[in-house]
């Protein structure tokens, strides 16, 4: 082998070894405070969320993916349908329900550990705008003839409390021969008091839509304000994103973009009376 052929390989073994030295590099580090979430990491939460909550949950997944760089996957729907999947599929990493009763059958279950709470959800009565059939509290909606739309019972959390209401008042069984549709989630109840199908119903404060309905305030001590609680599922393979999580949700800025969607922050002097 000539001189300059022994040159030449060791050039070009030099230059691979270069190159190879060139192209290898160690993973960005995104640094938040006191966390550190390696930037671009494929870690991914999965959250089952009460149908109600989609919008405030929406903004809070992407605030928290663009703060620690972790994706939050979503299911919404009634908080009894997400229940039921929680226990047949036992995966996934936190839930959040429209009220802490869901969260305590959760809980009987075995399936979430202690809640964080974060909002209020406020129901009230809506009726369409300018209060044609002149609703002024529900026991008007006993009425005959009347078009009522409520939240299935064993899947909402707004209709387990209406329910609980019109037991209280002695009606749910009149009111029932009322009721046009019940339905898994609170948003299809939206949508009925919008194309004007239902001359009242019971929703949260947060889905009113001031265009197409007025609202009708519930007194207090009917007792039927709920705080929506968050937690962790017993069975997340991720308890350290998913604590994170919580802790997002239940944080000042988590419960300022739920105060942003119509929520009252938790805790709140004006609903001092209400307990988890």
């Amino acid at each position: 082998m000539t001189k300059n052929l022994v040159a030449l390989i060791t050039l070009v073994i030099l230059a691979a070894l270069l190159c190879t030295a060139g192209c290898t590099s160690q993973p960005t580090i995104t640094a938040t405070g006191d966390n550190t979430t390696p930037a671009g990491t494929d870690t991914s939460l999965f959250v089952y969320s009460g149908a109600g909550l989609k919008k405030p949950m929406t903004a809070i997944g992407e605030a928290f993916t663009g703060k620690y760089g972790i994706g939050v996957d979503y299911t919404f729907a009634g908080s009894g349908t997400l229940i039921a999947q929680m226990d047949l599929s036992r995966k996934g990493d936190a839930f959040i329900p429209g009220g802490t009763p869901d969260y305590r059958t959760a809980q009987e279950k075995g399936l979430v550990g202690e809640p964080g709470y974060v909002a209020y959800h406020v129901p009230v009565i809506v009726v369409q705008k300018g209060n044609p059939q002149n609703i002024t509290s529900v026991d008007d909606f006993t009425r005959s003839g009347l078009k009522i739309a409520l939240g299935a019972a064993n899947t909402t959390a707004i209709g387990k409390a209406g329910d609980k209401l019109f037991e209280k008042h002695g009606i749910l069984d009149a009111v029932e021969k009322n009721v046009v549709l019940r339905a898994p989630t609170i948003n299809e109840v939206v949508v009925a008091m919008n194309m004007g199908t239902a001359d009242a119903a019971l929703i949260t404060l947060d889905q009113v839509n001031s265009a197409t309905m007025d609202t009708i305030d519930l007194p207090q001590e009917d007792g039927l304000i709920l705080i929506v609680p968050v937690g962790a599922t017993t069975f997340t393979e991720q308890p350290d994103a998913a604590r994170q999580f919580i802790e997002f949700v239940t944080s000042d800025e988590g419960k300022a973009i739920f105060a942003k969607h119509g929520f009252p922050a938790y805790p709140d002097p004006a609903y001092a009376g209400i307990e988890p």
